[in-house]
């Protein structure tokens, strides 16, 4: 299948053209069609399925009819990144139409945001507490809005977000069409999902485990190993770009300082910093400015990087849903990536319902020639319940290996080198003097 069969607007054709799309994801084959039929849409999909261009593609077709210059389209996310990941889609994707697009969200000053809204935009990418401000203030008029858009649904629920959608939800028009996407569906979501669509159409890829392009590996270690561990670990392994979750605000500032004392070129990403410092971040991570990035979970959700090759899982995810939302910033777009976890023996619980939802035990590893001290891994790791298939249970047959794991069979761990050559190559230059 291509574009064009969609029927779009030759002036959104020839946007995603430009933005070097060229074959539809299997999301954007399933719901593409019922958007443009105006149907309501339930959309189960993890991240990195490409469903952002799912819901912007038959939106800006929508916006192409009609009148100009009055908020048409709103988009709810939980995150300042993601509402930016969303809006630069609808920038490039609409970039040969006359559609206005514009985010909403706090951190940042409300001068810009109101001087955009008096130019007039169809439309607006925002988080909602920003977003009920702008309402209780009169700034913003929602009751022209056609198409309501929740993404990242499950992620609202986890941030206590649900009581302002519901704020939201009276501020706009009772006949617009309802796009309604998440991850999972926790009974929660279920039920704000049922109170907002009629008679949805669902569309469904890939939610029940990561992508099958990501192989997944079990690293035992005591806490204060771990950033050791990641040290020598990223000595010795062939990467790209590399990105490591921690659980805390304040581990991933402090492991973000240590990675640049080595000499990393690394930037932490979490919820402290000022919305400039966070893009920073993240453009700079984009760019190639930083190999490494060190985040929260809640941090995660904007960070569309294609050539991410490795997730480290520093500490171990609360829930299998935030595993699964890690895991799925590398292995991206059809791309192979590999997924390594730093795990602790209390960390057992957590581990076993991965592994059910991985449907197969992840491989337990020992680091060559680190030194574990008294701690033995082999001792310590949980146990897989049953024996481990010879194949990595998470990637096709018909996938080529992912070159890091090639690497490290044509040699010794001890001569491995990092993105493509010599460790120095992903560290800073020396500082003068």
């Amino acid at each position: 299948m291509n574009f064009e069969q969609f029927g779009l607007d030759p002036r959104i054709l020839a946007g995603v053209r430009a933005a070097g799309y060229t074959t539809p994801t299997p999301i954007q084959e399933q719901a593409v069609p019922v958007v443009l039929d105006e149907r309501d849409v339930l959309g189960l999909a993890q991240t990195g399925t490409g469903k952002t261009a799912a819901f912007a593609l038959p939106i800006l077709n929508q916006l192409a009819k009609g009148p100009l210059r009055r908020v048409r389209a709103l988009v709810v996310a939980p995150t300042r990144e993601l509402a930016e990941q969303i809006h630069q889609s609808f920038v490039s994707l609409g970039s040969r139409t006359p559609a206005r697009s514009m985010t909403i969200y706090g951190g940042v000053s409300k001068g810009p945001q109101l001087a955009g809204l008096r130019r007039g935009t169809e439309i607006v990418v925002a988080c909602p507490g920003r977003l009920l401000d702008h309402i209780q203030e009169g700034a913003i008029d929602l009751t022209q809005v056609e198409v309501l858009v929740l993404d990242e649904a499950d992620r609202m629920f986890d941030m206590g977000f649900l009581p302002d959608i519901r704020r939201i939800l009276k501020h706009l028009p009772a006949k617009r069409q309802n796009l309604f996407f998440s991850a999972t569906m926790p009974k929660e979501i279920r039920v704000l999902a049922d109170e907002i669509l009629v008679d949805p159409a669902t569309v469904q890829v890939g939610v029940i485990a990561p992508a099958e392009t990501v192989a997944h590996a079990l690293y035992p270690v005591p806490d204060g190993l771990k950033t050791k561990l990641l040290l020598a670990m990223l000595e010795q392994t062939p990467t790209g770009r590399v990105l490591v979750f921690t659980r805390t605000k304040h581990r991933a500032r402090n492991l973000a300082e240590n990675l640049q004392k080595q000499v990393y070129r690394a930037a932490a990403l979490q919820g402290n910093m000022t919305q400039n410092r966070r893009q920073e971040a993240i453009d700079g991570f984009r760019s190639g400015k930083y190999d490494i990035l060190v985040a929260t979970d809640i941090m995660a959700r904007g960070i569309d990087v294609a050539e991410i090759s490795h997730v480290i899982n520093y500490d171990v995810p609360d829930t299998v849903d935030a595993y699964t939302h890690r895991i799925g910033r590398t292995g991206r777009a059809t791309r192979t990536g590999e997924a390594f976890t730093f795990a602790a023996h209390t960390d057992e619980s957590m581990i076993r319902d991965i592994e059910k939802v991985l449907g197969a035990p992840i491989e337990r590893r020992r680091l060559t020639g680190f030194d574990y001290g008294a701690y033995t891994p082999e001792r310590q790791a949980p146990q897989p319940q049953h024996r481990p298939p010879a194949r990595a249970p998470s990637r096709s047959s018909a996938t080529p290996p992912n070159p890091s794991a090639r690497a490290r069979q044509a040699q010794p761990a001890s001569a491995a080198r990092g993105f493509g050559g010599s460790p120095a190559s992903r560290r800073s230059p020396p500082r003068p003097g």
